[in-house]
C-alpha cells in the first residue's frame, strides 16, 4: 500500500458481517480536473427536499439525503422508515446499499494489487483455475464489466416479486451463482465492450477470498470499515436482518396497483460481494470521500480505477466506480445501488470534498429512480442544476439488478 493509505486500523469488535456505470469521455479524451469541478456551487437543500418529496408522491414510503461538504453537514428526509409503525425516516437509519458494494469489493482487490498479490491484467484463470470458460478474462475485465460474463440476475428477477420470494431465504455459494451465469453464452469477447453484470463481482469476491484466505466480510472489516470508523456499515451474509435502527425496504410489484412488499428481511445471498453491504448515508459519504481523497489505495491504483469506459452521454465506468457528468459541468464519482426495497445514489467530487448519499426505501419503480437522480444535480450544481423527475422525463436505465429486464413503472406514473 502507498504511505498515504488507510490500513490496519481498529477492527470492529463483534463482527456483524458486511455485503457502479457512469459515463464520461473515453480514455485519452479526459477534461482536466479543474474543468470538471468548475461549476461546483453551494448545495441547494431546498432542491434536494423537493426531489425527496416528489419521490414520496411517486411511491416511495420515505426518502432522504445527506451532504457532507468540507466539514459541514446538510440533511433532508421525508416520509417513513416503517409503514407499520409510521416512524419517520432519519439520517441515522441503516439500509441495504445494493451495488454500492461493488466499490468496496474493488477497493479490496486494488489494495491487493498494491501489495503485489495480483495484477489487474492477470487472467482470472491464474488465481481461480477452471472457473471460467475463457482464459482471456482478466481482473481488469471483471472490475470494468468487460468480461462478457452473462448476468445471472436477469433470470432470477424476470418476475420481480416471485423472483425475490424464491431467493429471499436462500443461501448460495459463489460457485452456484457463477454456474447460473455460465448456463448462458458469453455476451461478448473479453475486453470488447462494457456490459454490466453482477457475475463479475461475484468472481471478484471469489478472488478476494482465494488470495487472502479470509471471507470478504473480514476483508471489508479490516481494510475499510474499521480503519475508516464506519461503525454503521456491515456485511451480514447469510443473516437476514439489518442490525440496529434501520429503514425497512418496500419492493414495488410488477402488477399495477398491487401492494408494496416488505423486503427488508432477506439473505441477499443472490448478490454477496456484488451487493450485500448495509450502511448509512454518513458512512457512505465517509467512504467515497476517503477513496477519492486517496486514503484507501495508492495514487497509481486510484488512477487505474478512474480510467473510464464510456457508457452513455453523461456516464462512464471505471473499476467498480461510476462517473456522472452533471448539467453544470461537474463530474461526480461513486456508485448507484438497487436491492429489493432500496434505491441508493452515493457520489462525491473528484477530490472527495463534497459527498452526497441519497436513499429511497422502495425499488422496481422507475419514476422514483429517475426522480432521485435529481439529488445529485441539487447537491453538486446548486440552484443552477437541471430539474429532474416528474412524469415528463424519460426513465434512466438502471443496471444494478437484472440489467436486461425493464425497470418497473407504477400505475399512473
Amino acid at each position: 500500500m502507498g504511505s498515504g493509505t488507510v490500513r490496519g486500523g481498529a477492527v470492529i469488535g463483534a463482527v456483524v458481517l458486511s455485503l457502479l456505470a457512469v459515463p464520461a469521455p473515453a480514455m485519452g479524451g479526459e477534461a482536466p480536473a479543474a474543468a470538471r469541478t468548475a461549476g461546483l456551487r453551494a448545495p441547494d437543500l431546498t432542491g434536494v427536499r423537493g426531489v425527496l418529496r416528489a419521490a414520496g408522491r411517486q411511491g416511495a414510503p420515505g426518502a432522504m439525503a445527506r451532504i457532507d461538504d468540507r466539514g459541514g453537514v446538510r440533511r433532508a428526509a421525508v416520509g417513513v422508515a416503517d409503514r407499520g409503525t409510521g416512524r419517520a425516516l432519519a439520517d441515522e437509519d441503516r439500509f441495504r446499499v445494493g451495488s454500492v458494494t461493488k466499490t468496496f469489493t474493488a477497493v479490496v482487490l486494488l489494495q491487493l494489487v498494491d501489495e503485489g498479490r495480483l495484477k489487474l491484467d492477470d487472467p482470472v484463470e491464474r488465481h481461480l483455475p477452471g472457473l471460467l470458460p475463457d482464459d482471456r478474462i482478466t481482473v481488469r475485465h471483471l472490475l470494468s464489466h468487460r468480461s462478457g460474463l452473462y448476468d445471472y440476475t436477469n433470470d432470477m428477477f424476470e418476475k420481480t416479486v416471485p423472483g425475490f420470494e424464491a431467493v429471499r431465504d436462500e443461501v448460495f455459494t459463489y460457485r452456484q451463482l457463477v454456474d447460473r451465469a455460465l448456463q448462458h453464452p458469453s455476451t461478448d469477447v473479453p475486453g470488447a465492450a462494457y456490459r454490466y453484470s453482477n457475475t463479475n463481482f461475484v468472481v471478484a469476491g471469489m478472488l478476494v477470498e482465494e488470495l487472502t484466505g479470509n471471507s470478504v466480510a473480514a476483508e471489508y472489516r479490516d481494510r475499510i470499515f474499521g480503519p475508516l470508523g464506519l461503525h454503521d456499515t456491515f456485511y451480514v451474509h447469510p443473516g437476514t436482518r439489518i442490525p440496529g435502527r434501520h429503514a425497512r425496504g418496500y419492493l414495488t410489484p410488477d402488477e399495477a396497483g398491487a401492494p408494496l412488499v416488505d423486503s427488508t428481511r432477506q439473505t441477499v445471498s443472490w448478490a454477496q460481494s456484488a451487493g450485500a453491504v448495509i450502511s448509512t448515508t454518513r458512512d457512505l459519504n465517509t467512504f467515497y470521500s476517503a477513496l477519492l481523497g486517496g486514503r484507501l489505495t495508492s495514487a497509481a491504483r486510484l488512477a487505474e480505477m478512474t480510467k473510464w469506459v464510456k457508457v452513455g452521454d453523461s456516464q462512464a465506468y471505471g473499476l467498480g466506480l461510476r462517473r456522472r457528468d452533471l448539467s453544470c459541468g461537474v463530474s461526480v464519482y461513486g456508485h448507484t445501488g438497487a436491492v429489493q426495497g432500496y434505491y441508493t445514489y452515493a457520489f462525491t467530487t473528484e477530490d472527495g470534498s463534497r459527498s452526497l448519499t441519497a436513499l429511497a426505501n422502495t425499488s422496481n419503480n422507475g419514476t422514483v429512480l429517475n426522480t432521485m437522480l435529481g439529488t445529485l444535480e441539487s447537491a453538486f450544481c446548486g440552484t443552477k442544476g437541471k430539474a429532474r423527475g416528474g412524469s415528463g422525463g424519460s426513465v434512466e436505465r438502471y443496471e444494478d439488478v437484472a440489467p436486461q429486464v425493464a425497470v418497473g413503472e407504477p400505475a399512473g406514473s
